[in-house]
């Protein structure tokens, strides 16, 4: 025989209180006193009552829901990010779900769709590449105060937005090479049009301006955050007859890739060559040699995100635009050392 599920009016008896008291202690402790608030917590537990989370937001006209939009969930960069996200957001009644924007694209009306429809109530998202019309029609429902965007964001929109400091961390990374002696130093950049590849690419240039450091326009190769393009990023090196001291990759993932053509190609990292990455994923310090890279903060990035929109959610913040950016840290490592030459 199954029990039968303990309702608000046992919890009320229990506690002996009214029915109307025990939903103020649920939905707003701090409208009653204290005294009556521990009686009914003890009711709940006494008797195992549980909320009718369903009912309750079909009550407030919520869905109990937010959706955080990823560009390829198989990249090792957002598992910190989303362990971040959900930890922000326990304890708050919403669920968290998540799409793969590359493996599902997302056409014009599929995000407003999901707001329009009572799915979501709000989202996070660290794709940069939605469109204008996607998130003008988001707007157009009322939606617009309940995304915000992380990591990555889209230029002339006016959403808040997560970041770290990408234009410092790319400065970092040019001033311990030229501080071990770097004077040639080449940069693999990410994917054209992207906000992170103009950011960091933008540190790089100044820094190098700043400390007067030759440039040659071969030295800069374009990637686009992955393996492959640092692979391939290292035959072009390996093919050229003044080579770079050092390069700077966009990403860590794109330095492995390096590093993995660089030596398949007979050059030794650090000894012919240094690299340095971007991100500090985990597999940086285990990496061989390990990775010198620039670290973010993911998992507080994440955390930061759900803090907003949840403060976006309960209307106590409407505030748009740039958040100011989370510091990042360069993470010295065996993959840089004083040039060979």
């Amino acid at each position: 025989m199954f029990q039968k599920p303990a309702t608000i009016q046992d919890v009320a008896r229990a506690a002996g209180v009214s029915t109307a008291t025990v939903s103020r202690v649920l939905s707003n402790p701090g409208l009653v006193s204290d005294r009556t608030r521990e009686a009914v917590l003890r009711a709940v537990q006494e008797t195992g009552y549980r909320v009718n989370q369903a009912a309750r937001n079909l009550r407030m006209q919520r869905a109990g829901a937010v959706l955080i939009l990823v560009p390829n969930l198989g990249k090792p960069f957002y598992s910190g990010i989303l362990a971040g996200i959900s930890e922000g957001f326990v304890g708050s009644d919403y669920a968290v779900l998540i799409t793969d924007t590359e493996s599902n694209p997302l056409q014009d009306a599929t995000l407003s769709g999901y707001f329009i429809d009572g799915r979501i109530d709000g989202a996070i998202s660290l794709d940069g590449g939605l469109s204008a019309e996607a998130l003008a029609e988001c707007t157009r429902c009322g939606a617009g105060g309940r995304i915000v965007f992380l990591c990555e964001w889209v230029e002339g929109q006016d959403f808040p937005v997560i970041s770290s400091d990408n234009a410092e961390g790319a400065r970092l990374a040019i001033r311990h090479l030229h501080d071990l002696g770097h004077k040639k130093i080449g940069h693999v950049t990410g994917p054209d049009g992207n906000v992170l590849t103009t950011a960091r690419r933008e540190g790089m240039v100044a820094e190098r301006e700043r400390l007067g450091l030759p440039v040659r326009p071969e030295w800069i190769i374009r990637g686009d955050f992955s393996l492959e393009s640092g692979h391939e990023a290292a035959h072009r090196i390996l093919a050229m007859h003044d080579r770079p001291s050092a390069v700077f990759c966009s990403a860590d993932m794109v330095a492995f890739g390096l590093i993995a053509g660089l030596i398949a190609g007979g050059l030794r990292v650090p000894e012919d060559i240094s690299v340095v990455g971007f991100d500090d994923i985990e597999m940086s310090g285990s990496f061989v040699p390990a990775l010198t890279t620039i670290r973010q903060d993911r998992h507080s990035l994440g955390r930061r995100a759900a803090e907003v929109l949840l403060d976006r959610l309960a209307k106590a913040n409407e505030q748009s635009g740039r958040e100011p950016a989370l510091p990042v840290e360069l993470v010295i490592r065996a993959s840089t050392a004083p040039p060979a030459y």
